[in-house]
């Protein structure tokens, strides 16, 4: 099933990231941290797909997402780049591998705090969020999105890396055995990982070594 959405709202959030609100179909429902197909109304562009998580949480009588441009590559988000309010998008049901099981550790890299987003919404909603615990890793302060928000939501439970910058307040150095070992408190907890795919690999390797079982370890890459 497809249906037609107008956007209604476009925000600039960090460079090449931008959010868009998108009407919400009657009796869309997803579960916090699943994606959905996208493509764009327009001749041409109809099947160009890709997924997209929304950010959103059910309550909200919008759909929100947060979606990476990559313009040096010719896919639909150079397209998405474009796009105006007023222009339809044509999404598709929901669907997704990241789901919240139990209070643990998000391990985000990029723009793959995404998925997370709907889960910390519903989460705090919930008042269910200060049993967990956030590691957002970029390359540079200002690829950061949504920073003033995380911070209030997690508070003292965060820590945001930087991979090519360094920056007082925060953890100038990628995450390895190492920052991990003194970072968790709790191995026995959930870890739930997202970004680029070699992230997601080198974390899930990581957890691995030190002896975090499989069933434990929660993950999406990202192309």
């Amino acid at each position: 099933m497809e249906y037609k959405v107008k956007i209604l709202d476009i925000e600039e959030l960090a460079p090449e990231v931008k959010k868009f609100i998108v009407e919400k179909p009657i009796n869309y429902s997803f579960k916090p941290g699943q994606s959905t197909i996208i493509s764009i109304n327009k001749p041409g562009f109809e099947k160009k797909k890709r997924s997209f998580s929304m950010t959103s949480i059910n309550k909200n009588k919008e759909l929100e997402f947060i979606i990476k441009i990559y313009n040096d590559r010719e896919g639909i988000t150079k397209e998405i780049d474009k796009l105006k309010v007023g222009d339809i998008l044509l999404i598709g049901i929901p669907f997704g591998k990241i789901e919240y099981k139990g209070k643990g550790y998000f391990i985000a890299g990029g723009v793959g705090i995404a998925p997370f987003i709907s889960i910390f919404r519903h989460l705090e909603d919930d008042k269910e969020l200060d049993k967990n615990f956030l590691i957002y890793s970029n390359r540079t302060h200002k690829d950061i999105v949504i920073e003033k928000e995380l911070k209030r939501m997690f508070k003292n439970n965060i820590k945001f890396v930087l991979t090519r910058e360094e920056k007082s307040g925060f953890y100038n150095k990628r995450i390895d055995e190492n920052f991990l070992m003194e970072t968790v408190k709790d191995f026995n907890s959930y870890f739930y990982i997202c970004g680029p795919r070699q992230f997601v690999t080198d974390i899930k390797e990581i957890l691995a070594n030190i002896g975090v079982k499989k069933e434990k370890i929660i993950f999406e890459g990202m192309s």
